[in-house]
């Protein structure tokens, strides 16, 4: 088996210009820690990610799916309820087919600048969170309790 960790990116096309550079920023931080980015699928908006997460999710050459999106605040409480509920479905799917699905969505309850300076912070944590959890996932399946505990770290 290989320790090369494969990811999806499910990315919004809502708030393209931040989120445009949150996937770059994604696919360059993935390579930096020495993960392939097998997959990248834009979502047309931040409530279509879980859909694609789900198909990504059922692919063999898939160990986890990072999310990125900006839910920008606007005149009513649209973003709190895109945002929460996003969050929750990929909660659920990750722990439905047994994947990390990271949260690389920013917001809710923020404006346009702060989406732009959250961009960096958002893009890299995703994708480290990401590769920690596939490879402790690896880990954990492999290892066999001998009378010593075993840290998966």
């Amino acid at each position: 088996m290989s320790d090369q960790i494969r990811l999806g990116i499910v990315v919004s096309e809502f708030n393209y210009d931040v989120t445009y550079l949150m996937m770059q920023r994604a696919i360059s931080h993935a390579k930096f820690l020495g993960a392939v980015v097998t997959y990248v699928a834009k979502a047309p908006g931040a409530y279509d990610i879980p859909l694609l997460v789900e198909k990504m999710l059922k692919k063999d050459d898939v160990d986890a799916v990072v999310a990125l999106g900006a839910i920008i605040k606007g005149a009513t409480k649209h973003d709190e309820v895109i945002a929460h509920q996003v969050a929750r479905k990929l909660v659920d799917l990750a722990e439905k087919y047994g994947k990390p699905v990271t949260l690389g969505i920013s917001g809710p309850g923020m404006n346009r600048m702060q989406a732009l300076e959250r961009v960096d912070d958002y893009a890299r944590r995703a994708v480290e969170a990401a590769i920690k959890l596939a490879r402790r996932l690896k880990a954990l399946d492999e290892a066999k309790f001998n009378g010593e505990t075993i840290f998966i770290e």
